[in-house]
C-alpha cells in the first residue's frame, strides 16, 4: 500500500488527518493543499461508508478518526452525530465518490497547489 508521507512522522501525520477529517465533516468544505486533500479523500470516503452502515461498531470505528485531542468532548459528539444522522443518510443511494476536489491555484510564497475539498451534494 502506498501513500503520501507528507514529510511528517507517523504520529504527526495521523493527528493531521484526524483533524482534517473532523473539520471536513464539521464544515463540509475545507481549504488545504492538493497532496493533503488527495490523502484525506480516502479517509473521508471510508468514514462516510461507516456512517452509511450506521451500527454501533461502525460508530466506534469512526470515533477513532473523528476524535482529535484539539476538539472537546461535546463538539466531538456533535461531529459524530452529524456524520451518522445527516451525512450518512444523505449518501445512502450513492456507491462512492462522496468528496470533490476543486483546484484554487498556487499559494503565494511557496507556490503549493491549493484546493477546496468538499462533500458532494
Amino acid at each position: 500500500m502506498s501513500y503520501r508521507k507528507l514529510n511528517r512522522r507517523t504520529g504527526s501525520r495521523e493527528a493531521l488527518f484526524r483533524s482534517l477529517v473532523t473539520d471536513l465533516f464539521m464544515y463540509e468544505r475545507i481549504r488545504t493543499t492538493e497532496a493533503k486533500a488527495k490523502e484525506l479523500r480516502k479517509l473521508a470516503d471510508k468514514m462516510v461508508t461507516l456512517a452509511k452502515r450506521g451500527d454501533l461498531h461502525s460508530r466506534r470505528l469512526a470515533a477513532r478518526y473523528v476524535s482529535p485531542e484539539a476538539i472537546k468532548g461535546e463538539e466531538r459528539q456533535n461531529v459524530l452525530q452529524k456524520l451518522f444522522s445527516e451525512i450518512g443518510p444523505r449518501f445512502a443511494d450513492r456507491q462512492g465518490g462522496y468528496t470533490r476536489i476543486l483546484k484554487l491555484g498556487p499559494r503565494r510564497g511557496d507556490a503549493t497547489e491549493m484546493v477546496y475539498i468538499e462533500l458532494v451534494e
